[in-house]
């Protein structure tokens, strides 16, 4: 697509940075964090910087990172291989139950997550259930192979998390598109096995780089070279966080359609086109001639016809997008609206009784636990829609009935 709709910053000794930013606000904090990025010497070509991009650790989120030669675990982060799925159902919003309250408490009941009352250890399995089992069977030899060579990720919670949600941002929707067809989506990733995964190889790598701290712009900006003592260690650590990643998301969605089954009786179907998306991860591509890793901090890949998931926030709306292939931005696209204020601003700002009147139509926790996830602490959606509009197309727009929030 030949419409240019980015914005150019230089970054003194730097690569350029491009910006999918037109109409939305990006805080002075996180420019000067991807002017930190872009002046690390293995940036390839120009950093690519999504419509909802905000201060991250280390690098922004919301930001697309090409190295050459290197890669820096702080903007993979630690939560590897986040992402969302998303499946549509034979099944019409007229077929919903008019109390949503039985829906919303069956996929509680069918998913550990943070929020429910009496979990543990934000929401991991004390006995885990046969779909577990098997999908950790096929994980466990590889992740030994890991433990081998760093031992302490042993104790973590890797088995009793396969299936979970976890907390924070994370959620399970119902949702109706424009034909009052039900979807059912859900934001997860690695869980607690890809927090330690990722914050035992940031902490490696700058341990490693110790001696050149200092002349990094910002300590968590320190890399494995290729070829130097962790870097391929760390390359498998990460692909198996986002092989878990996947299967987590997968898991959980087999337990919410059977949930939502066993409540409301009718029998249905799943659509065929399931979409399965990471915007947390690093992998090799092939970009403008030359093989490169690509870091999507809070980005998703948008190739040319491939389908993905942009998520607004509890109250708003949400897209299924296919990707236009627009190569200026890598390929890529927003992971979703971004927050336009930290945790700790919203719940300053806003109250309960703001949170309830902001998703009145939806079934969902409406206490001071989940104010920080109010919509008002996101940005607009739609103009970070308007502003990638030649990254992707949207397919599908969701509408929120029921949420569940970690």
């Amino acid at each position: 697509m030949s419409l240019v709709d980015y914005q150019l910053m230089e970054v003194a000794s730097g690569k350029a940075v491009k910006m999918w930013t037109q109409g939305v606000a990006i805080e002075e904090a996180a420019r000067q964090q991807l002017r930190n990025t872009a002046r690390m010497p293995f940036v390839f070509r120009h950093i690519a910087v999504m419509p909802d991009a905000h201060l991250g650790k280390g690098s922004t989120i919301g930001s697309v990172i090409p190295t050459q030669g290197a890669i820096i675990p702080a903007a993979v982060g630690v939560d590897i291989g986040c992402g969302m799925m998303a499946v549509r159902a034979t099944l019409k919003a007229a077929d919903l139950p008019d109390s949503l309250s039985r829906v919303r408490g069956a996929i509680e009941r069918a998913v550990p997550h943070g929020g429910a009352p009496g979990r543990r250890d934000q929401g991991a399995w004390s006995r885990p259930p046969p779909a577990v089992d098997d999908a950790w069977n096929l994980l466990a030899p590889s992740f030994q192979r890991i433990v081998d060579k760093y031992p302490s990720l042993a104790r973590t919670n890797n088995h009793t998390h396969v299936g979970t949600l976890g907390t924070g941002n994370h959620f399970i929707e119902v949702c109706l598109d424009g034909d009052d067809c039900v979807w059912f989506m859900l934001h997860s990733g690695s869980r607690g096995v890809g927090n330690a995964l990722g914050s035992l190889f940031i902490e490696l790598a700058q341990a490693d780089m110790r001696q050149h701290l200092a002349n990094l712009p910002d300590k968590d900006l320190a890399y494995f070279k290729e070829g130097s003592r962790h870097f391929d260690d760390y390359v498998e650590a990460v692909d198996w966080a986002q092989r878990y990643a996947r299967c987590n998301r997968e898991v959980m969605m087999n337990a919410v359609i059977d949930a939502v089954r066993a409540t409301i009786g009718k029998p249905f179907t799943i659509d065929e086109r399931a979409v399965n998306c990471h915007h947390n991860y690093v992998q090799k591509e092939r970009h403008f001639g030359a093989d490169v890793f690509v870091t999507r901090k809070g980005a998703v890949s948008a190739r040319a016809g491939e389908l993905g998931i942009i998520p607004g926030s509890m109250g708003t709306k949400s897209f299924i997008v296919r990707g236009l292939g627009n190569e200026e931005s890598f390929c890529s696209c927003s992971h979703g609206a971004g927050r336009a204020m930290s945790r700790k601003e919203a719940k300053r700002r806003f109250t309960v009784h703001d949170q309830i009147r902001a998703t009145a139509h939806v079934e969902c926790r409406k206490d001071a636990g989940v104010v920080d996830e109010i919509p008002m602490a996101y940005k607009d959606i739609d103009a970070v829609m308007a502003a990638q509009r030649s990254l992707v197309e949207v397919v599908h727009t969701l509408r929120q009935v029921v949420c569940v929030k970690g």
